[in-house]
């Protein structure tokens, strides 16, 4: 069985955004006002799926430069 998925007429524009990448925009700017406000800010990291997402975000965030992040 093939299942086919139809684009919606509100989809077409190119600067629509879908849900998670919306969500990941916030998540890269988040980190970025972070790194601006506080002097010295902490990834908790214990090493689970929460912790890889928030790291693999931080390194989208400020790619190609180094995270400015300690891990803890």
């Amino acid at each position: 069985m093939t299942t086919v998925a139809t684009v919606s007429s509100e989809t077409d524009s190119p600067y629509c955004l879908s849900h998670l990448d919306a969500l990941e925009s916030e998540a890269v700017h988040i980190f970025r006002e972070v790194a601006g406000e506080f002097e010295r800010p902490v990834i908790l990291f214990s090493g689970g799926k929460d912790s890889i997402v928030m790291l693999h975000l931080a390194l989208k965030a400020f790619a190609p430069a180094a995270i400015p992040f300690s891990l803890l």
